[in-house]
């Protein structure tokens, strides 16, 4: 479940889909005057000719490729985790590998742990990489900025792939405890170091393109608008397709675990990762590179302060209420007191506040994903086990889950150069909530068709979805990992639900990374996006404290009810923020047009808004052009 962008320009970028549908709603706007911030379009032509993407910088590539390692490396190992914890040594056996005579019958294991300590490690693992990219967001955006941050921790993350496969060494094999130690040591240090790599890449990748919205003539002879936003959509697309190619390692590896044991799987995706950090210091001249911010989290928080306090009130109603009228921020804002008894605290501008603001409604979307992503955790764990009950044929019962990447790969291309420009040739505005709105109904529908094939599985064999009859399970070759009377349905009909989730993520995950991103003011672009992938990290401890309710015989109830969950949820989610499509223009300016002269902790020299269609005091720099700024 395991990243391309420029605050040099990209900050100005406006949703087009819903800036036309304001436009078109508003006759106080000159249709013949210039957009800010573009290079020459008006607002008639905006409304009129069709928007179209723009190319990619050789950078975004390059950022993309630190992804693609980082992510094979990733589910490369951690796809391998349920065999391995759950599953003992097959007979014969030192690595985990299978004695070919068994594999019509036998999966890889090693650790001999059961499924309910294969599901608590892998939730923790699930739920550790995704709460350490805070930690990278706020040292990216304080500190180090991204690109050094994404270096750093490329180096730590490095080392827990080198500790894993040592744990998975024959020697450490043959003392469980040692091998067991040796694995959560590096689930620990891989967390630490993909996580803070995570936060960063995502808008690492789309700071690359720094192009304005300008009209371009087809050689057919149409004009049409380069829009930076649907740029961005695009850019987003692909960049998830990458995630997705490299977690198609996990299908060699699925097979190297089986036929040549675990530690030959896990070094593979090590193998790989070791490019990362040579690509990310040969590509540095290339990158658009942003520096550090400083410390800007207290200020956030003061202003929440500010706008918090007229507002609360013994009744929780009331409170409710004033928190979502349209002056709870003025409280905050310097204007918002009379001259000379502006409060010594507030030492930020109208515009911060209006920056504030939109970080705030971003991070209130995110809030309903671990409902989304509790539906992705299913594929990721217990489809794999779902699948072991089946009729394998020779097929790892872990190699079906890479349906879900191999999926995204096939329709994102379909999405981006079919679908969506369809939809926007027909003037439909698919707007990012109703695109995530759609994402909840679709995992919805993915856990519905879970629910069914395992309540078919447990009706077809006596081994799956009861407390097992020994009798009727008797185990063949003294080991549990021939799956004994397993269902006559082929193991390929769990393919459904991956794929299904598959689409979902197309309409849900990838747009919270673009709304993350054109939300996120210039300098929290880092700390808003790890606040969205910190819903996985929700997810997983909801999931952890549903561990009770996490085996198979209880599978059909657990799908059903994570299916009736995403869609109330989806419901939930949009009449929530259905208002927040018709504010997209203001929301996406917000913080882009002042020229301020400092951070949010410096009080400005002239607090008058001065529109721009760039802030040079907080563009990125390209390396090579820095002199004594910054230098990372």
């Amino acid at each position: 479940m395991a990243e391309k962008f420029d605050e040099k320009k990209v900050d100005r970028a406006p949703s087009l889909d819903d800036e036309k549908h304001a436009i078109s709603s508003d006759t106080g706007i000159d249709g013949d005057s210039v957009i800010e911030g573009t290079d020459g379009v008006t607002h008639n032509e905006l409304k009129t000719l069709r928007l179209v993407r723009d190319k990619l910088p050789l950078s975004s590539f390059l950022v993309v490729f630190v992804e693609f390692a980082e992510r094979w490396s990733y589910y490369g190992t951690a796809n391998l985790y349920n065999n391995y914890i759950r599953a003992p040594l097959p007979r014969f056996s030192t690595t985990g590998a299978v004695a070919k005579a068994d594999r019509d019958f036998g999966v890889a294991g090693a650790l001999g742990k059961g499924q309910p300590t294969s599901f608590s490690l892998r939730t923790f693992n699930s739920f550790f990489v995704y709460v350490t990219p805070l930690l990278g967001g706020v040292i990216a955006d304080t500190m180090w900025g991204r690109y050094k941050t994404i270096l750093v921790f490329s180096l730590v993350c490095l080392a827990g792939h080198v500790i894993l496969v040592g744990s998975a060494s024959p020697s450490a094999l043959q003392n469980g405890n040692v091998s067991l130690g040796l694995l959560a040591l590096s689930i620990l240090v891989i967390g630490v170091g993909a996580g803070c790599i995570k936060a960063n890449v995502s808008p690492m990748v789309a700071e690359q393109y720094t192009g304005l919205m300008h009209k371009k003539t087809l050689e057919s002879g149409e004009v049409v608008i380069v829009s930076p936003e649907v740029t961005i959509q695009s850019t987003y697309l692909w960049f998830y397709a990458a995630i997705n190619f490299g977690s198609t390692g996990a299908i060699s590896a699925s097979f190297l675990a089986r036929d040549q044991g675990y530690w030959i799987a896990y070094l593979i995706p090590t193998l790989i990762f070791v490019l990362v950090p040579f690509v990310l210091v040969l590509g540095k001249r290339f990158y658009v590179v942003t520096p550090p911010r400083g410390s800007i989290l207290l200020e956030t928080f003061r202003v929440i302060g500010f706008a918090l306090k007229p507002a609360l009130s013994f009744n929780p109603i009331k409170s409710v209420k004033l928190m979502h009228r349209p002056e709870f921020w003025d409280p905050a804002k310097p204007s918002y007191y009379e001259d000379g008894k502006v409060p010594a605290k507030i030492t930020w501008d109208d515009e911060f506040v209006g920056e504030v603001h939109r970080t705030v409604s971003a991070c209130g979307v995110f809030l309903f994903f671990p409902f989304f992503w509790l539906c992705y955790s299913q594929i990721d764990g217990n489809l794999g086990t779902t699948a072991a009950g089946m009729t394998l044929h020779g097929t790892p019962n872990d190699l079906i889950q890479n349906l879900n990447p191999i999926s995204i790969i096939v329709m994102i291309p379909i999405f981006d150069t079919l679908i969506y420009p369809f939809l926007r040739r027909r003037g439909i505005n698919f707007s990012p909530i109703k695109r995530i709105t759609a994402g909840f109904f679709v995992a919805g529908l993915a856990m519905v068709y879970a629910s069914v094939l395992q309540s078919y599985i447990d009706k077809t064999s006596p081994c799956h979805g009861t407390e097992f009859a020994p009798s009727e399970c008797e185990l063949d070759h003294g080991t549990d990992l021939a799956r004994p009377n397993p269902s006559p349905l082929n193991v390929w009909i769990v393919s459904g639900p991956y794929i299904l989730v598959g689409m979902a993520e197309i309409f849900a995950s990838i747009t919270s990374l673009e709304y993350a991103f054109t939300k996120a003011p210039s300098r929290m672009k880092s700390v808003v996006m790890s606040f969205s992938q910190l819903q996985t990290a929700v997810a997983s401890a909801i999931n952890f404290a549903l561990t009770a309710v996490n085996t198979e015989p209880k599978f059909t109830w657990l799908y059903g009810s994570f299916a009736v969950v995403s869609w109330i949820v989806g419901f939930i989610f949009f009449f929530t923020f259905r208002e927040l499509d018709r504010k997209e223009i203001e929301l996406n300016a917000l913080g882009k047009n002042q020229d301020r002269q400092g951070f949010a902790g410096e009080a400005p020299e002239d607090t008058t808004v001065k529109r721009r269609a760039v802030d040079p005091i907080h563009a990125p720099v390209h390396v090579s052009n820095v002199n004594d700024t910054e230098k990372l």
